[in-house]
């Protein structure tokens, strides 16, 4: 089985999960390729819950494609589930997420989210975070101090530069990543993060951060795994 197969079998077990909830519910819907293959097995079903709140553009438009009615979050009080994957999961359910860019967005729409679920494969379960280079979203006025002090950490700090879309194999991209938000990233590689809740309450201390991608206090509630054997259920 490929990833992109346990993708889809884990999206089909997160949409399983959250049609448990009574209808007429709002979901909190995350982004990336796993949250994309939720969406697309929740469409069937969009009749079953009365809104989403989107973590960003990309699944705006994607949920928008499908039917859904997307919800301002300034509009909803409370989401009963938030869904989305994450780059990295430890055993205690703290995550690295921000490869796609989101980070900021999909933290807000946790924050409003009385449960998370976590959907991945076996290949993002972690014994230590920071393989996945930690990802924090900056004002750009602020990139040149921001840098000097995530340095301090020990990690190599870089910014994230804009996808090439030509095939141009000797072209390098030359313009900064722009995240929804207009900030820029940082991505800070070689992290052994043993404290969590730590690092990301330090990091969102430093003037110039907009949010670090360490989701260690809105961490993961459920965690539904996908491996060739099938979906694993982890309640933290």
């Amino acid at each position: 089985m490929n990833q992109d197969q346990l993708k889809q079998l884990v999206g089909e077990a997160a949409r399983d999960e959250v049609l448990k909830l009574p209808a007429g519910q709002v979901l909190g819907i995350g982004t990336g390729s796993t949250a994309n293959c939720f969406i697309d097995a929740l469409a069937a079903y969009r009749s079953h819950f009365s809104g989403a709140v989107s973590s960003s553009n990309a699944t705006t438009e994607r949920l928008l494609k499908h039917g859904f009615q997307v919800l301002d979050p300034n509009d909803v009080n409370v989401l009963p589930v938030y869904v989305d994957g994450a780059d990295e999961i430890d055993p205690a359910g703290h995550m690295i997420k921000g490869g796609g860019g989101a980070l900021t967005r999909e933290k807000i729409i946790a924050s409003m989210a009385k449960q998370f679920i976590c959907i991945c494969d076996a290949s993002k379960q972690v014994s230590v975070l920071g393989s996945f280079a930690l990802p924090v979203e900056i004002i750009p006025l602020s990139r040149g101090i921001v840098a000097q002090e995530l340095a301090k950490l020990g990690g190599t700090v870089s910014l994230r530069m804009a996808k090439v879309t030509r095939t141009d194999l000797d072209q390098t991209p030359s313009e900064p990543f722009v995240t929804d938000n207009g900030g820029w990233i940082l991505d800070i590689a070689g992290l052994q993060i043993t404290n969590p809740l730590a690092l990301e309450s330090q990091i969102n201390q430093i003037a110039g951060v907009i949010t670090v991608g360490l989701f260690a206090k809105e961490k993961a509630n459920i965690l539904l795994v996908s491996n060739a054997a099938g979906v694993s259920k982890v309640t933290f």
